[in-house]
């Protein structure tokens, strides 16, 4: 039995708002996933230079930190690093230990 079949058999009758709370979950913890990476990448990029024959100069500059979050976002769109597998997984356990 996995964590969210476990959740659906302690709460009968309610498992299209168990289902409704774990996609809640989800969404969070990836929001959480996306912004620890965007946070993670952005030393990488902090140091290179916008100028040269290919540059974007400082329009590239400016624009760099949504590039890097729109990095975090695709990279966890593609399975992250499992961050947000292991957050879920410790919301449903104290969602569990609540109930108790």
């Amino acid at each position: 039995m996995t964590d969210l079949s476990i959740l659906n058999a302690a709460l009968p009758g309610s498992a299209g708002r168990a289902s409704q709370e774990t996609a809640r979950m989800r969404e969070t913890a990836e929001a959480f996933e996306t912004s620890f990476l965007s946070q993670m990448l952005k030393p990488m990029f902090e140091g290179l230079k916008t100028d040269g024959m290919f540059g974007g100069g400082e329009a590239e500059g400016q624009w760099r930190s949504f590039m890097i979050d729109a990095m975090a976002k695709q990279t966890v769109k593609a399975g992250g690093i499992g961050l947000a597998d292991q957050v879920v997984a410790q919301m449903i356990k104290m969602q569990e230990q609540g109930q108790q």
